[in-house]
């Protein structure tokens, strides 16, 4: 194990190898993360959810897998968004019902629609209620429930955004707060240019010995280790670089372990994997999951040595006989398979 890393933990609960999957939204279901926490990831946390929308929704077949969790994939974290402080506090309440064991603020999604209704990195521009938002949530949190955020760097690469940042960073753990994940680029810069890993090895020489997860350009198992040794932050949480690649979890133990980096996943590894998240997601999504499946198939097929074929004929896909045909065409035989580039990884996917 390498000496330098230590296992993570919010307040007292352990998590363990400090590299974990990240909230993405329309991606971090229940399938994705059991997949993740069976190759390595000792957390991972749900897709973003809006603190209306856990207050009105109901256990309908359509809606249930917002919900979703299990014994077996503890713990498992809630990430929570939205506008109005005292919702905030109702959302965690019905998260921390629903199983959850940690409860996550967003204060970090950039997407234009989300700002527009001042939510995710919007509260980045206006301390007090951010604050406030921690402190409600906190609050209504039983205590053996840890609260965590995820922020952005700030709004903008300003010295006012920067100073309310921190700002906020400090009301937040007084508040109570367990852990922070701090995203390297700004809410302005959305997913353009490099990840600012300076920026957390700032962030975690204010905060000392308070609990930061790195979060940006994750693509390999090296760069997780690479950023926790940059930078000392506590942990790292894998965004795009797990989607389609449970693998990387694996990886990076190995590397954390001290250990050679394993090769890439062969043609016969990479079909079980998929055909087991087909089975899950059918499980969880009925008849709708083929076409959810797609965006995942996708990015699975990054680690085929004829990537772009694969992609396009799973992007074809419909029906499970389809599904079944292209498995057989480019998955029959059992060949090396591939390390996903970094042009194949840099797309938009969801908040994260």
């Amino acid at each position: 194990m390498n000496a330098s890393l230590r296992p993570l933990a919010f307040d007292d609960l352990q998590i363990g190898f400090p590299v974990v999957q990240a909230a993405l939204s329309g991606y971090s279901d229940w399938p994705m993360r059991m997949l993740a926490r069976r190759f390595g990831a000792s957390y991972t946390v749900c897709e973003v959810m809006l603190d209306q929308f856990l207050l009105a929704v109901k256990e309908r077949k359509r809606t249930q897998h917002f919900l979703h969790n299990t014994a077996d994939e503890q713990p498992v974290g809630g990430q929570l968004m939205g506008a109005e402080p005292r919702q905030f506090a109702a959302g965690a309440q019905r998260l921390v019902q629903a199983g959850f064991g940690v409860v996550d603020i967003n204060f970090g999604c950039p997407v234009k629609k989300v700002l527009g209704r001042c939510r995710g990195g919007f509260h980045l521009g206006q301390p007090d209620v951010a604050i406030e938002i921690v402190q409600r949530t906190r609050d209504a949190t039983p205590p053996s429930i840890p609260v965590t955020l995820k922020m952005r760097r700030g709004v903008d690469d300003s010295n006012a955004s920067r100073d309310r940042f921190f700002e906020i960073l400090d009301g937040a753990f007084a508040a109570g707060a367990a852990a922070v994940t701090v995203h390297g680029r700004t809410v302005e810069q959305r997913y353009r240019g490099p990840s600012n890993w300076n920026f957390l090895k700032q962030v975690k020489q204010h905060l000392g010995e308070r609990t930061v997860l790195g979060s940006g350009d994750l693509f390999t198992a090296q760069d997780c280790l690479d950023m926790m040794a940059q930078t000392g932050v506590d942990g790292v949480t894998v965004a795009r670089g797990a989607i389609g690649n449970p693998w990387i979890f694996q990886q990076a133990r190995a590397l954390w372990r001290g250990e050679p980096l394993p090769p890439p996943p062969t043609l016969h590894q990479q079909r079980d994997v998929i055909l087991e998240h087909l089975t899950m997601a059918r499980q969880m999504h009925g008849e709708r999951c083929g076409l959810l499946m797609r965006k995942f198939a996708i990015k699975y097929s990054a680690l085929h040595p004829r990537h772009a074929i694969v992609r396009d004929d799973f992007a074809r896909a419909r029906t499970e006989q389809e599904w079944d045909a292209v498995l057989e065409k480019h998955y029959s035989a059992d060949l090396p398979g591939q390390y996903p580039s970094l042009e194949i990884h840099q797309t938009n996917n969801g908040c994260a």
